[in-house]
This record gives C-alpha cells, sequence and structure tokens, in this order.
C-alpha cells in the first residue's frame, strides 16, 4: 500500500516546476509527496511550499523545502494532498489526520488541486469513511443538536463521536487540532447529496469546518495493482452545483 502511495505522488511531482508556489498536504500519502519534493529541491528544483499541518511543516523543514505563508504569498499554483474517499464527482471527505481546516484554506488558495491516493479510496459514493466535523468545544451540546437536524434534513444518519487523541486512555484524552479545535467523527454510512450536507453544516455557528471538499479537487491520482489512473474535474474549480 505504502508503495501505490508512493507511485501517486510520484506522479502528482512530475506536474512541478521550477518557480511553483505549493501546497502541502497532510497525512500518509502526501507524506510521501514533501519527501520526494525534498529530493527534487535539492537537486535544484526552486519552489516554495505552504504546509497544511504542524506536521508537514516538519517534514518540509527536515527535507529541505523552503516554506512560507498564506500571509506572504497572494495564491498557490498547486495543491497536493491526499484524501479519505473520493466519489466520481471528485468530492472528498479529507480530515482522518485532523488537519482539515488548514488543508481547505489551502487548497481554496489553490489553482489546480491535485489528489493522490491508492485505488481504494475510489467510492461510488462518500460516507463509508466517518466524516470529520471540526467544532469548538464551547456550546457542544448544542452544536451536535443543530449537526442532527442537519443530517436530518440531508436525509443522513449516524453516529457522532468526539475524536479521541491517539493513545488516550479510557477516560479519553480528546484530539485536539493545530487550530486548537475538536473534531466530531460521523459515522453516515452513504451520503447523497454531499454538496447539500456541506452547505448545511457551514451554516452552524458552531462548526468551524467540515471534510467535504466539493468542488475543490481538480485531478485525482490514483495507484493501483494495474498503474495509475487519472482523473480530471469535467467543471472550473470552485463550479458547484
Amino acid at each position: 500500500m505504502e508503495q501505490l502511495k508512493r507511485q501517486a505522488a510520484a506522479h502528482a511531482l512530475e506536474e512541478v516546476r521550477d518557480g511553483m508556489q505549493l501546497g502541502l498536504g497532510t497525512g500518509s500519502t502526501a507524506k510521501h509527496f514533501v519527501e520526494l519534493l525534498g529530493e527534487r529541491v535539492r537537486a535544484g528544483l526552486k519552489v516554495i511550499g505552504v504546509p497544511t499541518s504542524e506536521t508537514t511543516r516538519a517534514d518540509a523543514e527536515r527535507w529541505g523545502i523552503p516554506l512560507t505563508t498564506l500571509d506572504e504569498i497572494d495564491h498557490l499554483d498547486i495543491t497536493v494532498d491526499g484524501a479519505d474517499e473520493i466519489d466520481p464527482q471528485l468530492n472528498l471527505i479529507k480530515g482522518g489526520g485532523g488537519a482539515l481546516l488548514r488543508e481547505k484554506i489551502v487548497a481554496a488558495a489553490s489553482d489546480r488541486m491535485i489528489v493522490i491516493a491508492d485505488d481504494t479510496k475510489w467510492v461510488p459514493a462518500l460516507g463509508r469513511f466517518p466524516l470529520p466535523i471540526e467544532v469548538i468545544p464551547f456550546g457542544l451540546g448544542a452544536t451536535r443538536r443543530a449537526i442532527e437536524q442537519a443530517f436530518a434534513q440531508c436525509g443522513v444518519s449516524g453516529q457522532m463521536a468526539v475524536r479521541n487523541a491517539k493513545g488516550g486512555d479510557k477516560d479519553g484524552h480528546v484530539f485536539v487540532t493545530d487550530g486548537g479545535h475538536w473534531i466530531l467523527d460521523a459515522r453516515l454510512g452513504r451520503i447523497e447529496d454531499p454538496a447539500r450536507l456541506a452547505s448545511a453544516l457551514s451554516a452552524i455557528p458552531g462548526v468551524v469546518e467540515h471534510g467535504l471538499f466539493i468542488g475543490l479537487a481538480t485531478t485525482v491520482v490514483l495507484a493501483g495493482g494495474g498503474g495509475i489512473r487519472v482523473i480530471e474535474r469535467r467543471k472550473p474549480k470552485g463550479d458547484q452545483e
């Protein structure tokens, strides 16, 4: 599986050119891209990156990739990131690694978003992977009730649980995002209308962000036993139904 992820990362790297400003994703597949990019940088490639998490920042620094912020530059040429699920419309579920807020900010600031993944992430409909919803701890009960109402309005239902930190004991050590927020993971099974659910969740005051990435991915690179498959988005980035 790691070899497939690395193959997808290597294919995406072919799109990178001298002078580009890059968004650097978070997660196991994006980690391969950062490592391979670092090798190219040490060989003379001139790029600058914006990391989507403190983990990616540390990896990029270790590999010698120059970094900046979205306060210092006005746009990114390409963001390369992974995904937890990808549907045929190139809608995504992201956030399994907990970096969904920064990942979405960076993707939205990019001319293109290339998603790299092994082919198990390709699904006919989103929802099998638990949907991460980043929330403010204050008023969590009210926020959960509002989320449940949004689910009902959008024809989905499922259990929600506050994400615990890895290694947390039974009393719970809550996972805290880089932004200081918590994550609710919602097991919905199947999301028939991801765009509608995304809008409903975004309207809830206690929801900081959610893991539905609608209309952001422009290209998906899938690595499988049969080789590399590249799927291009039919509509321009940001054109949502």
